[in-house]
């Protein structure tokens, strides 16, 4: 799932390429796709993009006029740009990967697409992103929180610190991948309660998140999008590195499998040496 870095990477390429470009065409291939309806995705016709941001993991593409088309990407979605479109003929509706595309006056544009059966790319064109429900649901920017703020949004919430640093409610913009390359940097067990853990620990969990997301927003800004994933795995630790050696200490990674998600640690580093027993519930580390 595209997180924080990922997001602002795309953020920054539309910011270079697309600002200044009028918007020839909208068009929806995949009616599911798109949240809203109201205003038309043809309001979006003849004006100027003018801006691109970000709220947590929701991409913010920014037309004059004060027109908004914010998207959160899900887990398979992605943003393609393209200097040149192969054909002019409109999208077929329910054809292919592309949820939603984009011309621009001067022949490029972006596809959003998903890959997958599971499709929850959503897209809301708005007049203000507060209006998006997940939008207006967000915690603080996980890289603008200080110490204090991020020390009360993590004690607000009872429960595992990896679900808790990843519910974003609480702190805005990390994921699954991130947040085990957080918790690995600041030894911590991803079961680890956030209702136990001292100032100390705390403290190297907030300079953590900002130096993983910091180093990752680096290198990802300027990239191209296509390169993007790669750079993402290149940069890992533990995520994604079942069975590989630790890059930290040698230790092998180990992984917690759930339902519809896995998380990935090092004993040596986080859990004393223990291994996590492979259940939602474990009680073996805290």
């Amino acid at each position: 799932m595209p997180e924080l870095p990922e997001v602002e990477a795309l953020a920054d390429h539309l910011r270079r390429r697309a600002v200044g470009h009028q918007v020839g065409r909208v068009e929806v291939a995949a009616i599911n796709a798109l949240k809203t309806y109201d205003p038309a995705p043809d309001a979006a016709v003849g004006r100027t993009v003018t801006d691109a941001g970000r709220h947590g993991k929701f991409l913010d593409v920014v037309f004059d006029g004060d027109l908004h088309l914010v998207v959160h990407l899900a887990l398979a979605g992605w943003l393609h740009y393209r200097e040149s479109f192969p054909s002019a003929v409109p999208l077929r509706p329910g054809k292919g990967p592309i949820a939603l595309r984009v011309r621009l006056d001067d022949g490029s544009g972006f596809d959003l697409t998903e890959a997958g059966t599971q499709k929850s790319l959503a897209a809301y064109l708005v007049t203000d992103p507060a209006q998006v429900p997940g939008v207006a649901r967000l915690g603080p920017d996980a890289l603008d929180a200080d110490l204090a703020t991020f020390t009360e949004r993590l004690r607000s919430r009872r429960g595992q610190v990896k679900g808790v640093l990843t519910d974003q409610q609480v702190l805005a913009g990390v994921g699954n991948a991130y947040s085990d390359e957080i918790l690995h940097a600041a030894k911590l067990s991803p079961f680890a309660l956030t209702g136990r853990l001292t100032e100390a620990q705390l403290a190297t969990l907030h300079e953590a998140t900002r130096r993983i997301l910091g180093d990752a927003v680096t290198r990802s800004v300027g990239q191209r999008a296509a390169e993007l994933k790669a750079e993402k795995r290149s940069g890992l630790n533990v995520h994604a590195r079942t069975g590989l050696p630790c890059p930290v200490c040698g230790d092998t990674v180990r992984e917690v499998s759930f339902a519809d998600s896995s998380l990935q640690y090092c004993p040596r580093c986080q859990t004393g040496g223990k291994p996590l027993a492979d259940r939602r519930l474990s009680r073996i580390v805290r």
